[in-house]
């Protein structure tokens, strides 16, 4: 497990600075040209934040390239919660490394009232981390000794 988080935190620190190449100073895709929802019930889904074309195509991307093992073993419960623990985990650890490795934010920009799309925190981080940081925890949890 401890290799796993190794390369989870890896992969987290490439992402952030692949997504940060791609929108630089201007977070949540703000300034991409590709298609934006930004009224209506899908605002109330995202917690408050547009839904954009990049973060959706990106997700795919990201969940079908975790789910890559499954060409090789067979699918079950376990590796499936260990799969998308790791995504999630991984997803989490890159928004939090795209603002202390992003030029434009560093660590000391980031806290409230300086990220727009991050409207709720609790304590020093984001509302939305620590439910990343628990269903991470119960994910991997239940899917250790998956393999």
């Amino acid at each position: 497990m401890i290799g796993l988080l190794i390369f989870m935190v890896c992969l987290a620190f490439i992402l952030a600075l692949w997504e940060i190449q791609i929108e630089g100073k201007d977070g949540w895709a703000a300034k991409s040209p590709g298609w934006r929802i930004e009224n209506g019930w899908v605002m109330k889904l995202t917690g408050g934040r547009p839904l954009t074309g990049y973060h959706v195509y990106m997700t795919l991307f990201l969940i079908a390239m975790v789910h890559l093992p499954l060409l090789l073993v067979h699918w079950n419960w376990r590796l499936e919660c260990l799969l998308l623990g790791f995504y999630v985990g991984m997803v989490f650890i890159e928004d939090f490394l795209w603002f202390v490795l992003n030029p434009y934010y560093g660590i000391k920009n980031f806290r409230k009232g300086k990220i727009w799309w991050h409207k709720t925190w609790w304590g020093p981080v984001p509302a939305l981390y620590w439910g990343l940081l628990v269903i991470t925890a119960v994910l991997l949890y239940f899917g250790r000794n998956a393999l």
